[in-house]
């Protein structure tokens, strides 16, 4: 025994050593997708501890536990399901230093990853927040649920206290130890997020409201930031959406509790908003919006941005509304200074940290309820068969390398705002933005002077920077400088608007990353692909109906590791093909661009893209419109996807472009939070571990993340909404799209023997509020052109005349 167990000992870790590492692409181990039998399956929280990285997931509703189950992934990446599972919707997590535990969902894990469980029988509620102890932050801990409820629990017994109650029925056969509260909270909002204490206080954001409107209108007043602590209920601080409350201290708290800043993010309809408590004093500022896929009023479409420490010295980093920002951890009122957007995203991402030298992201990738985003552009497809989301592992780096930097956002939007008052600081965005463009509209009929100041270095000093004499709508390129600007008006204005756009310039290739080699190409014919599907029944595959060109392949499967099996299920295929059927005839390509007529009857065109596309028109074979992310719409079309927001967070008012590419796409799903893309040639060479074959050699599929779009080719394309149209004089044309394309002009002829004048007039709000731009005289026979520096979402086109005419935009 003396001689074997050494040879054991290095038989085993020579085993271990040389053992085949996971599976994985473009950043996602598909071994460790979790799943679970709800409507939703988001990742409500990751958190590195013991050496470990723990995470659970979510359900939509479920404040009395639910399939949800709480996972400890190991440092060679086996997921662990932890037998303590209650499951529930939570997505609070702390580290509470004193007792060295983790406080994870209901969960509280030691240092040796011991685990203990608060069950929701004492405790029911969705679980958002934590916050550390006003009076006892060594032995207790706060917790508050997503309707408004708050609770404290000893770290030592795990002994429950309920001070306002939560907002959910008691479920029937529930017992409550320590009681349940009798107070009902007043507090306006619904569907709770971030909670963090300090300064003598307890404050906790909610990001929704209930009630008929919120489902079809974002501007309706919604959510809200409410404190406790001298009080019996939330207090009030803002009406407004809040999601991430935080400060210095992150996780564990703040080091100094009565001095240390706290922080909230949030939105409205104008933009984001960014709050900071110092001395007992809120102070806000307005950032810019980068998606407006989050803009639900109802408070679904946003889950749980964060601002976190992820091991870059004295920066955070910050997730909101599809960016990465670089948030400084000394950000007060009096040191502003220091935030920059670092890169855009596709993902939706719950949580995210620093795990052994990775950021990895917790996110929400496949619902399969998708909460009523039906439109009819996506045909009756049906949701996947089972939720499930997965771990997103990146390099630091990558957080700079993603989509273009852009940001929409303003201080008012249609607002009365009297004489003299300030509106909020708006980020100026110095360093990050190359092109800025911004909107003033108001009522009045003669010119209004507005004072423009400054506030250069963060620190509250404002300096004036002249003023603007404007009549009631301009449009143009400021040159302000610094870090904050706001406006204050010399007399009443009455439907003010102040509207920024910003952009960086466009710096991508328009050759897609090796990462798609073998996609095919619009002149490949050899092609197979077809309709693709989650299953539902834990068999956690996807399904392919896989055809090429002479017909039916057959049915195949595509599992976690990797392996794309075919599978005899005549079945599976009648259902696949029903429920996954790709509709035909959804868009339409005409002379002069893509037209789209959404569910309300509106008409938006789209540029083109590779001229052969036209010979095809929309092929019927080629999907145009699923959900690929939770809650949101990737919308392809012409050789361009796009991301679209759900018709209650703007629909194809905001929609806007990603990347354009050279290949012939014809589906693609989400499944075990890759993105899987199909459209392959039969004949495809070995090389690209982004593809995976069938195991009989007959087809393929592609393999990666949804945020791999972005290294597809920068956006581009050529159309409008004239070619050779017969136009009526005062007649606005379609709207064409215009946001997040880099270098913009636009070619006007007609047919007519005199001058025709064009007006060009942007929506450069996204809501239908045009306003004039340009007016541009063109001679007979000529052919005028316009370089246009300035963005808005739409452009649209009126001639003085009626006439046969062509407007064509070149976006390169």
């Amino acid at each position: 025994m003396r001689i074997l167990l050494p040879i054991l000992f290095v038989f085993v870790f020579l085993g271990s050593a040389f053992a085949e590492p996971p599976k994985q692409v473009s950043g996602i181990y598909p071994h460790l997708a979790m799943f679970n039998n709800e409507a939703e399956c988001g990742t409500g929280a990751v958190v590195p501890w013991a050496g470990s990285l723990w995470a659970l997931t979510y359900g939509p509703h479920s404040p009395h536990g639910s399939s949800d189950k709480f996972y400890e992934i190991t440092p060679d990446l086996k997921q662990i399901i932890r037998e303590e599972s209650v499951g529930g919707t939570h997505a609070n997590r702390m580290i509470h230093k004193e007792s060295e535990q983790l406080v994870i969902g209901p969960y509280f894990v030691d240092k040796d990853r011991n685990v203990r469980v608060v069950s929701p029988k004492i405790m029911p509620g969705r679980l958002t927040g934590n916050a550390r102890h006003l009076s006892d932050p060594a032995g207790k801990v706060y917790f508050t649920t997503m309707e408004e409820g708050l609770y404290e629990v000893d770290v030592k017994t795990l002994a429950v206290k309920n001070f306002i109650k939560d907002g959910n029925p008691i479920k029937k056969g529930y017992t409550e130890e320590s009681g349940i509260s009798t107070l009902n909270s007043k507090l306006p909002g619904y569907h709770g997020k971030g909670t963090f204490s300090g300064q003598g206080r307890v404050v906790y954001a909610n990001n929704g409201d209930q009630g008929p409107r919120v489902l079809f209108d974002p501007t309706v007043d919604s959510g809200a930031i409410g404190e406790w602590g001298s009080s019996s209920d939330w207090q009030l601080v803002r009406r407004n959406q809040f999601t991430e409350v935080s400060g210095p201290g992150g996780i564990s708290g703040n080091e100094n509790p009565d001095k240390d800043p706290i922080w909230s993010i949030g939105w409205d309809f104008r933009s984001l908003i960014l709050m900071v408590l110092d001395d007992g004093k809120w102070t806000a500022y307005r950032l810019p919006k980068t998606s407006h896929a989050y803009d639900g009023a109802h408070g679904w479409h946003t889950e749980w941005p964060r601002i976190r420490e992820i091991g870059e010295g004295d920066n955070l980093l910050m997730t909101m509304h599809g960016a990465f920002w670089k948030f400084p951890k000394n950000f007060s009122s009096k040191n502003s200074g220091g935030i920059q957007q670092r890169s855009t995203y596709l993902k939706v991402i719950g949580d995210f940290c620093n795990w052994n030298g990775r950021i990895v992201c917790g996110c929400d990738d496949s619902a399969k309820s998708e909460f009523s985003n039906r439109r009819k552009v996506k045909g009756n497809l049906s949701g996947p068969g089972q939720s499930q989301s997965n771990l997103w592992f990146l390099e630091p780096a990558q957080l700079d390398q993603f989509g273009p930097r852009l940001g929409r956002g303003a201080v008012w939007m249609n607002d009365d705002v009297p004489a003299g008052q300030y509106s909020e600081p708006f980020w100026i965005g110095d360093g990050n933005f190359e092109h800025r463009t911004l909107y003033l509209k108001h009522d009045a009929t003669a010119p209004v002077e507005i004072a423009v100041e400054i506030d250069e270095k963060g620190t509250g000093e404002w300096k004036n920077a002249g003023s603007i004499k404007t009549p009631n709508t301009t449009i143009f390129q400021p040159n302000y400088h610094g870090v904050w600007v706001r406006f204050k008006p010399a007399q009443d204005l009455k439907n003010a608007t102040a509207m920024f756009q910003y952009r960086d310039a466009d710096k991508r290739s328009t050759t897609p990353d090796k990462k798609f080699d073998g996609l095919a190409k619009l002149d490949d014919t050899k092609v197979s692909g077809g309709a693709m599907l989650a299953r539902g029944g834990d068999f956690k595959t996807l399904r392919c109906i896989m055809n090429d060109e002479n017909g039916l392949l057959g049915v195949y499967d595509l599992d976690g590791e990797l392996k794309l099996k075919k599978a005899d299920d005549p079945n599976g295929l009648k259902y696949t093909s029903e429920k996954g059927a790709i509709p035909e005839n959804v868009i339409t390509v005409d002379d002069a661009s893509v037209l789209v007529v959404d569910d309300k009857g509106k008409r938006w065109r789209l540029p083109k893209g590779d001229v052969k596309r036209d010979k095809n028109g929309p092929l019927g074979d080629e999907r145009i419109c699923r959900e690929v992310s939770t809650e949101r719409d990737l919308f392809h079309a012409h050789g361009t996807f796009y991301e679209l927001p759900a018709e209650n967070s703007g629909g194809f008012e905001k929609i806007r472009p990603v990347a354009s590419h050279p290949y012939r796409i014809k589906d693609f799903a989400s499944f075990r939070g890759m993105m899987v893309i199909n459209g392959i040639p039969t004949d495809v060479a070995d090389g690209n571990p982004h593809i995976v074959k069938s195991d009989d050699g007959k087809c393929a599929v592609w393999c990666g993340v949804i945020d791999d779009l972005w290294s597809l080719g920068k956006v581009r394309g050529v159309g409008g909404p004239w070619k050779n149209a017969v136009v009526e004089a005062g007649v606005p044309s379609d709207p064409y799209l215009m946001t997040g394309y880099d270098k913009k002009s636009v070619a006007l002829s007609h047919d007519a023997k005199e001058t025709v004048e064009f007006r060009i007039e942007l929506d450069v709000c996204g809501n239908g509020q045009w306003a004039t731009w340009q007016k541009i005289s063109v001679a007979p026979d000529k052919i005028e052109k316009l370089d246009i520096p300035v963005d808005a979402y739409w452009v649209r086109l009126v001639s003085d005349k009626n006439v046969t005419a062509t407007a064509t935009f070149v976006y390169e």
